[in-house]
């Protein structure tokens, strides 16, 4: 069943070719029928990349939640996948997304890839499986891992809210673990921030983010110490 990829982006242009490089294969086979680029206003050349790999672009206030809604109704295809811009799908994520697709009661159900940072680091293979443990156990797959969704799902579940972080938090608890499924594939996202902050620093920032939110604090004050 044909999808349409929806990545939000802004100021992206470093690392946007390589991520609509890897779609272009599923692209050419027809799983993916559209690439839409929802733009937070970016003054790098973001969107010049976008037009030139064929992706349609749409522009926007910046905030991912809102974002993510803008490239929701720009496009009509049954499935979505939300993909961020510096996260890349490796090779055998269209064969997986496909046979998940095919798979009956996929309409009622979410899934996303499993997790990896572009680092030998081994803290960033102990992150990794801290991720697919959260992701697994807890049903939190970040925004990074990539979400694959149909349409009339997620518009029965509200949709996504207009947030300016946390957007992808709380869509998979809305969701819920028992309708999210991990799918046998890899996205490769930017290890910069975790090299820059260290990898110990920047998930405890990252948990103290997250229960800030669990804890009632508004997103865009969180937004404020995430950085």
């Amino acid at each position: 069943m044909p999808i349409a990829v929806v990545i939000p982006t802004l100021d992206a242009a470093a690392g946007l070719a390589r991520t609509l490089a890897a779609l272009a294969a599923a692209r050419g086979s027809g799983l993916v029928t559209e690439v839409v680029v929802a733009d937070g206003g970016s003054r790098d050349g973001t969107a010049d990349v976008a037009r030139a790999w064929g992706a349609r672009v749409v522009v926007g206030p910046p905030g991912r939640g809102a974002q993510l809604a803008a490239g929701t109704v720009a496009t009509d295809a049954a499935f979505l996948l939300f993909l961020h811009a510096d996260t890349i799908l490796e090779p055998g994520w269209a064969e997986a997304a496909g046979a998940w697709l095919a798979r009956p009661g996929s309409a009622g159900r979410a899934a996303y890839f499993r997790l990896r940072l572009d680092d030998d680091h081994p803290a960033a293979r102990r992150l990794e499986r801290i991720v697919a443990w959260r992701a697994r156990r807890l049903g939190l797959p970040y925004g990074d891992q990539g979400l694959l969704i149909g349409r009339d799902f997620l518009a029965a579940l509200g949709g996504w809210r207009p947030l300016p972080l946390m957007e992808d938090v709380d869509l998979v608890r809305r969701i819920g673990r028992r309708r999210l499924d991990g799918l046998p594939a890899a996205a490769v996202t930017s290890a910069v921030r975790y090299r820059r902050d260290g990898y110990l620093l920047r998930p405890a920032r990252n948990l103290v983010c997250l229960g800030l939110y669990f804890a009632g604090l508004p997103p865009a004050a969180i937004r404020r110490l995430y950085g």
